[in-house]
């Protein structure tokens, strides 16, 4: 439940810990939840490894396991603010906007190719 003070403001959740964040990280196997990336895969994925708020702390999310997962930072800033009924809900969105997302930037990248050939031409 959101707690709102006299002057009208609505107290969120408050951020994780370190200890809160390596928990969930640990819990997840340092999988996102979202897209499936394996954090111990590599150096560079575990540097975008981070815990999502499934119903985010500005919409009353709680700090609580439950409402905490392991995601890579593409995932986390697609999903946003949204809230879905489920996380099967959630995660099919997220992996529906990436695939969107890939072929809008694989078209810009195809046009930038375009004209740097043509100018060199």
């Amino acid at each position: 439940m959101r707690i709102t003070n006299l002057l009208g403001f609505t107290r969120m959740a408050k951020p994780l810990t370190s200890e809160q964040g390596r928990r969930i990280l640990e819990r997840d196997h340092y999988q996102c939840q979202y897209c499936g990336l394996d954090g111990m895969a590599s150096f560079e994925n575990s540097l975008i490894m981070t815990v999502d708020f499934i119903r985010p702390r500005a919409r009353g999310g709680k700090n609580t396991a439950a409402n905490l997962a392991t995601a890579c930072r593409p995932c986390n800033v697609i999903k946003g603010h949204r809230v879905f009924p489920d996380m099967e809900q959630a995660r099919t969105y997220v992996r529906q906007r990436r695939t969107e997302l890939q072929h809008e930037w694989e078209a810009r990248i195809a046009q930038l190719r375009n004209r740097s050939v043509a100018a060199s031409s």
